[in-house]
């Protein structure tokens, strides 16, 4: 288990990295994350949902994603509750002071499917979340040392280098946890250096003098991590690329399934900005990405509160292009009804009215793999689709995608406006080079799937030529 001495210190990458190393070793390997707290989830092939980074170790593998993977989805709705997913399926949405009381029921689930796991496979590769160092949260844990305890796995701790202070994230965290706890640590690792890592050297011997852990290495900054699907918010980058055509992102405060825009960002032709709160929407925007969001209401008020709205309106009236995707499409429209309260306080909200349709959420999730074909360029795609709520209106009548018999998504009457359900359509290479091209710019011939395999070729290589990966997988029982 690799646990961090922090959040986003880097754990999903070291997990996908030592998934591609031993699985070209010929083991057959699977990835696991007890409890993962991310909007930004995959759709699995037994038809439900677990964290983006999952699904890249899965593949990583040499996998399908499975639920089994991640039993336990933290879905952030607001600053103090969480939409709680058990092995792929919503079960409810807690307030964090009422999720202590799920804990001893989700463990069981938990290591239910590490079991599967473990039965199946000969070696699984696990993650932590945050960090063990939050003894606060210990009772009750099912994410780092409570799971590990559970499941007996030994743990390899991985500090950050480049926040600074690595030597007493490992240090102080030995400090702080349990001594059955700390028993279980196996060893540390130090990830993200910048340099020349000898300068390190006196301060890795320290580290293992004063914890008597064994360390694993010290592993250089990998440069192309972004070119990989991003779980973590933190993780969105203010800009991508240093093409002509101009994309801007919303970055809503309740941002979903953001990796949408990782093709994009990978395109030679293509600038990829995220809009920051606080910052006004470039004048030379050619395309406005309002992207999926966990609460759509909610988020909508965001947006109005950056003055976005106003900015949209201008670019629309400038000629721009507006795509919006899942909660992003239901902004779009003139009202969106919550009669329910199924994402926070009941109520309906007016929307941006840039298409003429309205949303009513409902209970009911759709989550599915979908083949469908884009209407105006006829080019078949693979997404997938993950929300609550049903959308009709009279611009439903110009769908933007068909699927089987059913239309999908609206399009305004002049076409610069768009919306759809779907995620995931620009992993497809054939469809972004037709979308690219109806929008007046050209596909740079990104062959997106193949550059992800690529890059965990490299990162695997990577940890081979400066972890001891052999050391690392022989600690496993």
């Amino acid at each position: 288990m690799i646990q961090g001495t922090g959040s986003n210190v880097g754990k999903s990458m070291l997990v996908a990295g030592l998934c591609r190393a031993a699985y070209r070793r010929g083991l057959r390997v699977a990835p696991f994350k007890p409890q993962n707290m991310s909007n930004n989830a995959a759709v699995t092939s037994d038809g439900g949902e677990i964290g983006r980074a999952q699904a890249l170790q899965a593949k990583a593998c040499g996998l399908s994603p499975i639920v089994d993977m991640n039993p336990v989805l933290l879905k952030p709705e607001t600053d103090v509750g969480s939409q709680v997913v058990v092995q792929g399926k919503r079960m409810a949405t807690v307030k964090a002071r009422d999720y202590a009381q799920l804990k001893p029921k989700l463990m069981e689930k938990v290591l239910e499917s590490f079991e599967r796991l473990k039965a199946e496979f000969d070696l699984v590769l696990v993650e932590g979340a945050g960090s063990p160092a939050e003894v606060n949260l210990r009772a009750g844990d099912i994410a780092n040392m409570g799971f590990a305890r559970a499941a007996d796995v030994p743990v390899v701790l991985a500090g950050d280098i480049d926040r600074g202070g690595v030597i007493a994230q490992i240090v102080g965290t030995q400090a702080v946890i349990d001594e059955d706890d700390a028993a279980l640590i196996q060893g540390f690792l130090i990830n993200r250096f910048r340099g020349d890592p000898t300068l390190f050297d006196q301060g890795y011997i320290m580290i293992e003098q004063q914890t008597g852990w064994d360390g694993f290495g010290t592993l250089p900054w990998f440069p192309d991590a972004w070119k990989l699907p991003a779980e973590d918010a933190l993780d969105l980058g203010s800009s991508k690329g240093g093409g002509d055509f101009h994309i801007v992102c919303l970055g809503l405060s309740r941002i979903a399934n953001f990796d949408d825009l990782d093709p994009l960002g990978q395109e030679h032709n293509v600038r990829l900005t995220m809009l920051r709160a606080g910052e006004v929407l470039p004048v030379d925007a050619d395309l406005v990405i309002i992207p999926g969001s966990k609460s759509t209401r909610g988020d909508l008020q965001f947006l109005r509160q950056q003055g976005w709205d106003i900015d949209l309106q201008a670019h629309v009236r400038r000629g721009g292009h507006v795509l919006g995707i899942c909660g992003g499409y239901q902004m779009l429209g003139r009202k969106i009804h919550d009669p329910n309260g199924i994402e926070g306080q009941a109520g309906s909200s007016d929307g941006l009215a840039l298409l003429d349709i309205e949303t009513t959420m409902t209970s009911e999730k759709s989550l599915s793999e979908t083949t469908a074909v884009h209407v105006e360029s006829q080019q078949e795609f693979l997404g997938y689709e993950i929300h609550i709520g049903q959308t009709q209106g009279p611009d439903c009548a110009r769908p933007f995608a068909r699927t089987g018999d059913r239309n999908e998504g609206a399009i305004s009457a002049d076409g610069r406006v768009i919306g759809s359900y779907f995620h995931g359509m620009f992993r497809d290479d054939a469809f972004r080079q037709a979308f690219l091209q109806k929008l007046g710019t050209k596909s740079s011939g990104l062959d997106y799937d193949a550059t992800v395999e690529a890059v965990l070729e490299r990162l695997a290589d990577h940890l081979e030529a400066h972890l001891d990966v052999d050391g690392l997988l022989a600690l496993a029982r």
